[in-house]
């Protein structure tokens, strides 16, 4: 059930018309059952096209926009009688575009259900391991997949009998998830040398996306698990309610990405305003700004992961290059790109890559991630604490 970083629109959504930026994983790449975008807030400035995060070099000046050659394969495929998706799957499929994919209606209602921190699916989050293997990156407590003792790190080999290594992450989480409750779903997994099969039913599940606790010493820890609707104020709120001077520990390990307009708000809670990312959609330069009044005093350490994507990054890019917070932890995933849904003549939705995003400072972050001020691979969260302690109180 993993989704990650698309957000698109839906409701909005025309051919060639809105971008939904998305800077998550596959709601997406990393994928957690269901975390996709909408609009992205510019502070002050009017709301951009909805856009998302992929990556490609195309120049739509110099090719035909793909856009187009997927819902022209798409209507002459109907008009033989055969699939409109499939014939765009092929298209897709011969673009280049890695993280290019194709969804049918109930896939792409089902995603943006996902948006408003509710799902249906089996309670686990997929990302791309360093093999290429697709592996669990995330289990909902509680859910079906922790019920059957699946845990983080498990290998996910098959779905009702589909190989999924190889697939795009967009295609793991579209099989993982469905539209009704008590479907079932085989899973083929593997842990070390163990290799079985364990057969899950689907169910309505529901994410809390942020989750606040205390740390010794006072400190607030913000663990944000996917930039779902009301994330962002959920942050806000969190800092506010935070003792004053207290330090704050913004945890965004294994957070796959989600609406950019619920990042930017949440980099509004510690930014007084300015810039947080700029991107391109087809060459047009667009920017993304905090709203004034964030706390600017009390100190702040991020900490990530290689599960950190999309979104998650844009976030932390903003923090650590205007210097509001030291961010500790291992390389982030790399997925800075950004994606336009298009509506196909079947209904189904195709999205493509058409831009890139890069942090205040113009480091761009697809294919490289952002490297932690200080990297730590294992008992990362104890040496963010101690980060935090030594940067003590506001002065």
């Amino acid at each position: 059930m993993s989704g990650p970083d698309r957000l698109p629109e839906p409701r909005r959504i025309r051919r060639g018309a809105a971008l939904t930026l998305v800077f998550a994983s596959v709601l997406a790449t990393g994928a957690a059952t269901g975390s996709w975008t909408e609009d992205a807030t510019e502070g002050r400035n009017p709301a951009p096209p909805p856009t998302r995060a992929v990556a490609s070099s195309r120049d739509s000046d110099r090719e035909r926009d793909p856009a187009e050659e997927a819902a022209d394969a798409a209507a002459e495929a109907m008009a033989d009688g055969k699939s409109g998706k499939k014939a765009a799957e092929d298209v897709v499929s011969r673009s280049g575009d890695r993280w290019a994919s194709v969804y049918t209606q109930g896939e792409y209602r089902e995603f943006e259900q996902s948006l408003d921190g509710a799902y249906t699916g089996v309670g686990l989050w997929a990302r791309r391991a360093a093999d290429g293997r697709i592996e669990v990156s995330r289990v909902q407590r509680g859910g079906p997949a922790d019920r059957a003792g699946i845990r983080e790190g498990d290998k996910l080999t098959a779905i009702d009998g589909k190989e999924a290594t190889g697939r795009p992450v967009t295609d793991v989480v579209a099989l993982l998830r469905g539209d009704r409750e008590n479907t079932p779903v085989t899973l083929g997994l593997k842990r070390g040398t163990r290799a079985w099969t364990e057969t899950l039913r689907r169910a309505r599940l529901s994410t809390d996306s942020v989750t606040v606790s205390r740390l010794p010493g006072g400190a607030v820890m913000i663990k944000v698990a996917a930039f779902t609707k009301g994330s962002g104020e959920a942050v806000r709120d969190a800092v506010r309610r935070a003792p004053r001077g207290a330090g704050v520990l913004l945890d965004l390990r294994g957070n796959s990405g989600g609406l950019v307009s619920e990042a930017t708000t949440a980099s509004s809670a510690i930014l007084d305003g300015g810039l947080v990312a700029t991107y391109d959609v087809r060459g047009e330069q667009r920017a993304l700004h905090a709203k004034q009044g964030g706390d600017t005093t009390r100190p702040v350490v991020a900490l990530v992961d290689g599960g950190t994507m999309s979104a998650a990054e844009l976030l932390t890019g903003a923090l650590q290059d205007r210097g509001r917070a030291v961010v500790v932890g291992s390389r982030t995933f790399g997925k800075g790109s950004v994606q336009m849904p298009s509506k196909l003549p079947d209904g189904s939705v195709a999205e493509l890559t058409v831009g890139h995003y890069r942090t205040p400072s113009g480091k761009a972050v697809d294919g490289r991630g952002i490297t932690p001020d200080l990297e730590v691979e294992d008992g990362a969260q104890k040496r963010a604490e101690t980060v935090l302690t030594g940067l003590g109180p506001p002065s």
